[in-house]
């Protein structure tokens, strides 16, 4: 739930009427989709009662009223994307309210304080574009696209579609230079937006399969991103697939034997996921051209080394809650952050600022007994690992005294890596890294 609230109010009347705003959902939020109003035009609410669901990303936050008051007009609909600072409502609030003057104020800042008389000014936001707040699913499909601009959109692979939602400021509506320069610096809030169906100006074209008959599930809102987010990855970065089997039988019987003493100590359980990112993080400071983005034609190589954990949330869908600077966390830390991060997700408490910033990826496809997997990349990253089943089976062991057949533990790991940025060699040699970091394991190891 977001905590800020942001109004500017007029004290020319008892009934109130404020400017409801965005809220900041996090440090790197920017921008937020309005999801449902919950409070329509017309209608009272009582200070605390939810107004209106926002998502940003995966994370869907609601925001609650300032004060008891009348819902008078919405500013934006469903599914329009929205800066922070922008207004999305007016209200009618009441005159605990109004007294407080035309400065805008922080309503947990005065809680945690105590302070409910004083107010703490914050700077003006900016007006924002009208690219951003006009509707997502607004298509222009006649849009005039000149030979300038549909220059511009192949070099930044802006599909026509992403375009015809851009709102032109030229003769007639048309995309200018400007137009699109101005999008592409806001983050293109579109480039991720559903197609829409002809009912609201844009055909879809029926290429007659039979689809069969049954029940008819409407994918919801998490779902609809995540078949976004895969097209767009699959589409826009070649992936190649690399595989190697490790011999995890040393960490295996080293966790095994520690996790009672390592709960008992940190009062943290010692689940793989930590050690498997401990060992993923090793490697990437070894090859650090794994760890980045493609911009253009230049090669963002990631300053730091965050590692997002591909996880199952209660309904169903997938959600990438990120380990901040891996590299620089020991293994109880590690075993926090996994922790911690599992469990917001399995309880739909993760924030906004908890599934930002990864620079790679791993997914634990072995959780749910699959032997290996072939991931999609997590834009705009670079690759990602999937993780196997960790498996016992007979396998020649080569001895000093001759090979043996010995019972082991062994798991497959694949790397899905994009063939713009990175070659053969180096996903090979990045993978090997990996798996020898985990077959090397420290039976001996203290926690």
């Amino acid at each position: 739930m977001s905590d800020t609230k942001s109004s500017k109010t007029s004290t020319t009347s008892a009934a109130t009427r404020t400017e409801f705003k965005m809220p900041k959902m996090g440090e790197s939020i920017t921008e937020g989709t309005i999801i449902n109003w919950l409070v329509q035009e017309g209608d009272s609410f009582e200070e605390g009662d939810i107004l209106v669901e926002v998502a940003t990303d995966k994370v869907d936050n609601e925001v609650p009223a300032p004060s008891a008051g009348t819902m008078l007009e919405h500013k934006v609909r469903a599914k329009d994307v929205v800066p922070v600072g922008d207004v999305i409502a007016l209200l009618e609030l009441s005159d605990k309210v109004a007294n407080a003057g035309t400065q805008t104020s922080e309503k947990t800042t005065q809680q945690s304080t105590g302070e409910s008389g004083k107010k703490k000014s914050l700077p003006k936001k900016k007006a924002a574009t009208t690219t951003k707040s006009i509707s997502a699913n607004a298509i222009n499909e006649h849009v005039f696209i000149s030979p300038l601009v549909d220059s511009m959109a192949r070099k930044h692979h802006i599909s026509y579609e992403e375009l015809a939602r851009i709102q032109g400021t030229g003769n007639e509506g048309r995309l200018r230079k400007s137009d699109v320069v101005n999008y592409i610096k806001e983050g293109r809030p579109f480039q991720f937006a559903q197609v829409v169906s002809e009912n609201n100006g844009f055909k879809i074209p029926d290429l007659k399969f039979d689809k069969g008959k049954g029940k008819i599930v409407e994918m919801d809102r998490m779902r609809q991103m995540i078949s976004d987010h895969m097209v767009f990855s699959a589409t826009t970065a070649p992936h190649v697939t690399a595989y190697v089997e490790a011999d995890l039988t040393d960490m295996v019987t080293w966790r095994n034997a520690n996790k009672v003493a390592f709960q008992k100590k940190y009062n943290e359980k010692l689940t793989f996921t930590p050690l498997f990112i401990e060992a993923v993080a090793r490697a990437i400071k070894e090859f650090p051209m794994i760890n980045s983005s493609l911009d253009g034609t230049n090669i963002i190589v990631k300053d730091d080394i965050n590692i997002g954990m591909a996880t199952a949330l209660p309904s169903g869908n997938l959600i990438v809650p990120v380990v901040r600077n891996a590299d620089k966390k020991n293994l109880k830390e590690l075993a926090e952050s996994t922790n911690e991060l599992v469990s917001k997700a399995r309880e739909n408490k993760l924030k906004g600022d908890d599934t930002k910033g990864s620079t790679f990826t791993i997914s634990n496809v072995g959780t749910f007994g699959s032997l290996m997997g072939t991931p999609i990349i997590n834009q705009p990253e670079a690759a990602i690992l999937a993780t196997g089943i960790i498996k016992k089976r007979a396998e020649v062991m080569e001895r000093e005294d001759g090979d043996t057949i010995e019972i082991r533990h062994m798991m497959y790991l694949s790397l899905s890596f994009d063939h713009r940025i990175v070659d053969g060699y180096l996903a090979g040699s990045f993978l090997r890294k990996i798996a020898d970091h985990l077959e090397q394991f420290d039976g001996k190891r203290s926690i």
